[in-house]
């Protein structure tokens, strides 16, 4: 027969879902909105405190109150942003990892590249371009001109076309 789940002392939660919370908050702590507020919220305390009437006065002059208020605050701002901070490393770590893996892929690439257009540049000089081919014919042409007419038509062929005097 199978064990009945223990109960366990600790609430279940979703580290995830407190991942995301702690950045959200640790990016409204880093905020001018934050600190706007912040400041007109400890301003309005302190002048609620020394200028209401004493019956209403929540928390007198050493502002104790107001300083477990900030201490407590604190307490929970400092492990939040650390966590959310945590959390933007381990980004940062796996971003780096996948900008090298893709750097190596480039090197890879361009050595690949370098390898092929050096093979290419190596077959070019194999390779008849147009202008020697041009060349070649131009020397052939000269060759052929400064060389004695043996097959030239004779004086009376030489108005007829080629093939005339076969017919």
């Amino acid at each position: 027969m199978p064990r009945a789940p223990r109960r366990k002392l600790l609430p279940e939660y979703d580290p995830e879902a407190f991942g995301r919370l702690s950045e959200k908050i640790a990016r409204f702590l880093g905020t001018g909105r934050f600190l706007v507020w912040m400041t007109l919220t400890i301003v309005v305390w302190v002048l609620w405190n020394v200028f209401a009437p004493p019956s209403v006065r929540f928390d007198p002059y050493p502002f104790i109150f107001l300083t477990l208020m900030l201490s407590l605050q604190a307490s929970y701002a400092a492990p939040l942003i650390l966590l959310a901070q945590n959390r933007q490393a381990d980004r940062d770590r796996v971003e780096m990892e996948q900008d090298r893996s893709q750097n190596e892929r480039s090197i890879a690439d361009t050595e690949y590249l370098t390898r092929e257009i050096a093979a290419l540049r190596m077959g070019l000089g194999e390779v008849a371009t147009r202008d020697w081919i041009r060349s070649e014919f131009e020397d052939l042409l000269k060759e052929l001109a400064e060389r004695p007419a043996v097959f030239r038509p004779s004086g009376s062929d030489a108005g007829r076309g080629r093939d005339e005097g076969d017919r």
